[in-house]
């Protein structure tokens, strides 16, 4: 039976989010499956979640806060400590880089999926980018703690974190589409992310302010799309700013056309999956 052109239409429209709501059962098991399974065999178990990025932050304060003397224009008039500043960079490059790190291996990791018929390949994402985003919680709990200690205070602000984080989420769907596809084919791919993401943890906003690069320099760090979300992200959880609404739209529509644009690749290009691997 044909479908209606409207109910075609639309579920072309919706499709990256269709492939979530046409199997939520099979993604959110698969998600629990990948955040247990990381910590399988631990003594400490999920606790590890909160103990990683805690170790992490002391690692990076004493590098580039006690070493080299790294400082915030906030810290001087003591706003807030440096490492919670450097924290919030950390938690947004995070997401960001295990999400990058880990989609060319998405296919070629699961091929017993891709010799399914009826195992639908493009839910994938979903559950790593779930699993990821866990994490990224478990992080802020550990910086809203840390927060209160040092500086103690909190505001209210915080609550629009999920707001400022939903654009970067949209756009690293697309991007984990895209290097899923592309990972099939060129697997030297997963060589360049690992580059690539420190590349973007050193060339944006999260370890230094972008005052402190020259003027002509500063382009570096705007091209970097986790620089606008870093410094969202201090603006509501810092400052006690409201986030920058237009900036904010903006970014949110690029993310759905690099949404979109990584699905279709993904879609066109799945079915040679089985072939290759």
């Amino acid at each position: 039976m044909n479908l209606p052109a409207a109910a075609v239409s639309g579920r072309s429209a919706s499709g990256p989010f269709n492939a979530l709501v046409a199997h939520r059962s099979l993604t959110l098991e698969l998600a629990k499956r990948d955040v247990l399974g990381r910590y399988r065999g631990a003594s400490f178990g999920l606790l590890w979640s909160l103990i990683s990025p805690f170790l992490m932050l002391m690692v990076y304060s004493f590098a580039f806060g006690f070493v080299m003397k790294s400082r915030w224009p906030q810290t001087d008039s003591g706003h807030a400590h440096y490492s919670i500043i450097l924290f919030i960079g950390l938690i947004v490059h995070g997401f960001f880089a295990e999400c990058l790190n880990r989609s060319p291996h998405l296919i070629t990791g699961n091929a017993n999926f891709v010799k399914r018929v009826i195992f639908p390949l493009e839910i994938l994402p979903w559950p790593m980018v779930m699993s990821a985003l866990f994490h990224t919680f478990m992080n802020f709990l550990v910086f809203l703690v840390l927060h209160l200690v040092l500086d103690h205070t909190m505001a209210w602000t915080t609550v629009l974190l999920p707001v400022v984080m939903l654009p970067l989420v949209l756009l690293t769907l697309g991007v984990s589409w895209l290097l899923a596809a592309l990972g099939v084919y060129l697997r030297d791919i997963s060589q360049i992310t690992g580059v690539l993401a420190t590349a973007m943890l050193f060339l944006s906003t999260a370890m230094f302010p972008i005052t402190a690069l020259p003027p002509q320099y500063r382009w570096l760090l705007f091209m970097n799309p986790l620089s606008f979300i870093i410094d969202q992200a201090r603006e509501v959880a810092l400052w006690g700013h409201y986030p920058d609404w237009i900036g904010l739209g903006i970014y949110t529509l690029c993310a759905l056309i690099v949404l979109y644009l990584g699905y279709s690749v993904f879609r066109l290009t799945r079915r040679g999956f089985a072939d290759v691997i």
